[in-house]
């Protein structure tokens, strides 16, 4: 169970990844004051170098908001990246993971503080409306996360995000995993602890454009959630391997048998042509599934940073 410590006591980490969100920034930091009254909290913007003006916005903010932090990265890492510096600086008792774009609304928050002190380290938001996402982007997130589910070693909700409330020590066990693909959709059910769904309706945008390709980064954050939590492609290649096998030694032994028996003859280029596309086919799939096992073993290996800060700007203490 939690320590319940009163709201004076309790800091609460706002962790905002942000990129091209010029026109969000001040909307955004109005409705979370507007929803936590009397509670002590930060929000602190985690930065990835933007062409337009959010970086302003945000130091705009920070004149008259102590309360608003800002981690700027070294150059573009992408949203996870952004996500784990914020978790990495933030100094809260809980943290809450929220998106710039106020389809995630912020008036969920103290919904997801009452359960979190109701004893649960994790509270995450799950969706229950898509407002924005339609046809065949939902029917391809839906049929991601049931193949996840299927084939992944732990079990990750459906249609949630990154918009959750996590506990410090939980924060803690997953910036130690130091995970170089930074799924953390993936890392907050692996490293365990009480969890519990909160359900919302997801809205529009509240404005601009998403600088995010939905469509190539579903399929990079499924591929992150399957191949970082799953050794089930490896097993399905072994078994595909054998079926093969088995399938070209039972055709091997038919033709004997006709050729001996009924004095069949079979010929023609076309059968040896699709026979050689079939297990060519199969061959490249194989070995682009191992190639991904060993690209993220190479990168683990590297160990590289997930992000570089570049400059910390309204925390406590002098500024880096």
């Amino acid at each position: 169970m939690n320590i319940m410590p009163d709201d004076r006591k309790v800091l609460l980490s706002i962790i905002v990844p942000v990129y091209g969100e010029e026109g969000n920034i001040s909307a955004l930091a109005r409705r979370i004051d507007s929803v936590l009254p009397g509670l002590d909290y930060e929000l602190v913007f985690a930065l990835d170098p933007s062409p337009d003006g959010t970086e302003a916005a945000i130091r705009s903010l920070m004149r008259t908001d102590k309360r608003v932090r800002l981690v700027k990265m070294s150059r573009r890492f992408g949203q996870a990246a952004c996500t784990m510096a914020g978790l990495q600086y933030g100094g809260g008792d809980i943290f809450v993971v929220l998106d710039a774009d106020l389809q995630d609304p912020p008036e969920l928050i103290p919904q997801l503080i009452a359960k979190w002190r109701e004893g649960f380290d994790v509270v995450y938001a799950q969706r229950r409306a898509y407002a924005a996402e339609q046809g065949i982007r939902r029917s391809v997130s839906s049929f991601g996360y049931w193949l996840i589910n299927r084939m992944a070693e732990i079990d990750i909700p459906r249609d949630t995000g990154d918009f959750r409330l996590m506990s410090r020590r939980v924060v803690e066990q997953v910036l130690a995993l130091r995970d170089n693909d930074a799924f953390l959709r993936g890392l907050v059910p692996y490293v365990g602890f009480n969890q519990t769904a909160v359900l919302y309706d997801r809205a529009p945008r509240a404005c601009g454009t998403t600088k995010y390709n939905r469509m190539l980064g579903s399929v990079r954050v499924g591929l992150n959630g399957l191949l970082g939590f799953s050794k089930y492609p490896l097993h399905l290649i072994t078994i595909a391997g054998f079926a093969l096998c088995a399938l070209s030694a039972l055709c091997a032994l038919a033709y004997v048998c006709a050729h001996l028996c009924f004095g069949v003859c079979w010929s023609g280029y076309h059968q040896l042509i699709i026979a050689l596309a079939l297990f060519s086919g199969v061959q490249l799939l194989c070995l682009g599934i191992i190639g991904e096992y060993a690209a993220r073993a190479f990168d683990a290996v590297k160990k590289r940073p997930v992000f570089i800060v570049q400059e910390t700007s309204g925390f406590p203490g002098p500024e880096r």
